[in-house]
């Protein structure tokens, strides 16, 4: 399934061409859409001596088309969940109905989110959004994403929880002025994808999303990261590298620009704190130290309470023993 047929289907739910939205007959904004290029933004237009032009009186105002998409008893109001942009939609769809209809929509919007729809395909069909600048692709199946389907004009990239774990067909032609990258939840693991996060690729990156992926090497992570002049945000935990017992105090010393690790701001005392660690490479070492205890086990039978065999008794001896496995 591609994202551009998931929005389609998205645009449908919408109802924007459907009553109180469009350019239907109930509309006052759509008796303007055709004497404006742009359409009248709110009630009805005025002629050169000031007096108001007629139009039908079963039209609705703007004011009460408006008044029946944001009242929460209202049946055509959106459900909870739903995100701004598709209430900026709908009124759009009342006050301009025009830059809703056919490929206008095209040319508006801004921000795309298909959160959850099970996309797999990043298509061509998102060049057609010109103006895009935020695109939320979170919670689906993704596995790659090539960089000739994305807009140039993409300030946010969020791919959250998806399958992603090659970058280079995302790096081959990457929005230029891309400011956040959203990789958490995904497949990426080093040191084959640390050479896609540098500044030939992102150069104006202020937040990059790593987080629970399987980044196991901190030294030749940092050494790309620290190309990236612009970057204050940066999430790595979930990562096995962020096990080691150094990991945040070297980030910190070697990238003396970040603002926010791992959600955590650092203050000028946690700079002071780790100076010069980064020029200790030695105490990073590729191992962790996991301490598990088991406070109780439920749902396994207890050996002692079988029956205790008689004495002198040729009935088989039933043993029983028990392993509990850890996977990291």
């Amino acid at each position: 399934r591609s994202v551009s047929a998931a929005f389609q289907e998205h645009l449908r739910r919408l109802g924007l061409r459907d009553f109180p939205c469009g350019l239907g007959s109930w509309n006052k904004s759509c008796f303007h859409a055709h004497t404006s290029p742009r359409g009248a933004r709110l009630g009805l237009r005025a002629d050169p001596a000031g007096q108001e032009e007629a139009v039908p009186l079963d039209k609705e105002s703007p004011e009460v088309l408006m008044e029946l998409l944001s009242d929460q008893h209202s049946p055509w109001a959106l459900p909870p969940g739903c995100s701004p942009q598709d209430q900026h939609l709908r009124e759009m769809a009342v006050l301009a109905p025009e830059l809703t209809h056919g490929s206008n929509i095209f040319q508006v919007l801004r921000s795309l989110r298909i959160i959850g729809k099970g996309v797999e395909e990043v298509d061509k069909g998102l060049l057609q959004l010109q103006q895009l600048e935020e695109l939320i692709l979170s919670t689906n199946q993704i596995s790659r994403i090539s960089s000739a389907n994305l807009p140039r004009t993409l300030k946010v990239l969020e791919l959250c929880c998806n399958a992603v774990s090659d970058l280079q067909d995302l790096c081959a032609q990457p929005p230029p002025e891309l400011q956040h990258l959203g990789l958490g939840y995904n497949r990426l693991c080093g040191p084959s994808q640390d050479k896609y996060l540098t500044a030939d690729f992102w150069p104006n990156l202020v937040s990059l999303d790593l987080s629970f992926n399987n980044f196991t090497d901190l030294l030749e992570l940092v050494s790309q990261l620290s190309s990236l002049q612009k970057l204050r945000v940066l999430v790595l935990q979930g990562n096995p590298l962020a096990l080691i017992s150094t990991y945040r105090g070297f980030l910190v010393d070697s990238l003396p620009k970040l603002s926010i690790l791992d959600d955590i701001h650092i203050g000028p005392d946690e700079r002071h704190q780790f100076h010069g660690l980064s020029r200790q490479p030695e105490l990073i070492r590729s191992e962790a130290r996991v301490v598990v205890s088991v406070g109780e086990i439920k749902g396994v039978p207890e050996p002692s309470a079988h029956q205790q065999l008689e004495a002198g008794s040729k009935a088989p001896v039933i043993t029983y023993s028990y392993c509990v496995t850890y996977e990291f």
